[in-house]
């Protein structure tokens, strides 16, 4: 597991709210989570440009900071789901103003960013 080289600030809630979603993908999950729990392989489907390694990793680190839970089927084959918890649902309007703010200000950066 994946240990911080720096300590996280619990005397700054700002740092605290951001090592909990600084990764790339972090947000991005905790988006798809919102409408519904969703398997590994549906999570890979609709983020396809993160890599499978990178995605497994930042879906156990959201597990284990309680933001998202994973249910384990007891059937053969074993089949497993990621939901967002109750906790990780409370991101969600900090994750609908940063869209908001994207979609406001995205002409901004067209010039930067597009290829």
């Amino acid at each position: 597991m994946y240990e911080r080289k720096i300590p996280v600030d619990l005397d700054c809630p700002l740092r605290l709210t951001m090592s909990l979603i600084d990764s790339k993908w972090k947000s991005c999950i905790i988006d798809e989570l919102r409408h519904g729990p969703m398997r590994p392989s549906e999570l890979h489907k609709a983020l396809p440009e993160a890599t499978p390694r990178v995605l497994d990793l930042q879906l156990k680190e959201l597990v284990e900071d309680g933001l998202v839970e994973k249910t384990i089927y007891p059937e053969l084959p074993p089949r497993s789901e990621y939901a967002i918890s109750s906790l990780g649902s409370t991101l969600i309007p900090i994750i609908d103003a940063m869209i908001a703010w994207g979609n406001s200000h995205a002409e901004v950066f067209e010039k930067k960013y597009r290829r």
